[in-house]
């Protein structure tokens, strides 16, 4: 990953429906050449363009953050699992006091409550969880700053 590839990115966290040519103008490169850029960071994995909404706004009422920890050796089959619940939005890996930590986007508390007691803890080696209510979203994810790759 270079220079452009990080103006590139940079250009689309601020505005995901930025147009090739405006990005290409902004950075002095032809518009085939942010084309190909982005087609191939999406290619890669390393892009994603998505639509993100605060959930407040979409009527979750009760979105939560919840930490889990997973008893070995089924983090792979629990991984799966936690992955296929439609309610999950967000899954990732971490050090620390959990194995996992999800995104959850609840319309209730009651909505809340089922996830956690009937699809949760109902997964084999989900050992313990703690959850976390969003109260209000400050700030999303674009805008993060990237840096050049060494």
């Amino acid at each position: 990953m270079d220079k452009l590839d990080l103006q590139i990115l940079e250009a689309l966290q601020a505005n995901g429906r930025s147009r090739y040519t405006a990005i290409a103008k902004a950075v002095g490169v032809a518009e085939g050449t942010i084309r190909n850029r982005v087609a191939k960071l999406m290619d890669d994995g390393a892009l994603q363009i998505i639509g993100m909404v605060d959930p407040h706004k979409m009527g979750y009422n009760a979105p939560a953050l919840i930490g889990v920890s997973i008893r070995p050796p089924h983090l792979d089959a629990a991984v799966s699992a936690i992955a296929a619940l439609p309610q999950v939005s967000y899954l990732i890996l971490v050090s620390g006091g959990f194995d996992l930590i999800m995104e959850v986007m609840c319309e209730n508390r009651e909505c809340l409550a089922m996830f956690l007691r009937d699809k949760l803890h109902s997964i084999t080696g989900v050992e313990r969880t703690e959850t976390f209510t969003i109260l209000h979203t400050y700030k999303m994810a674009h805008g993060a700053q990237l840096r050049e790759s060494a």
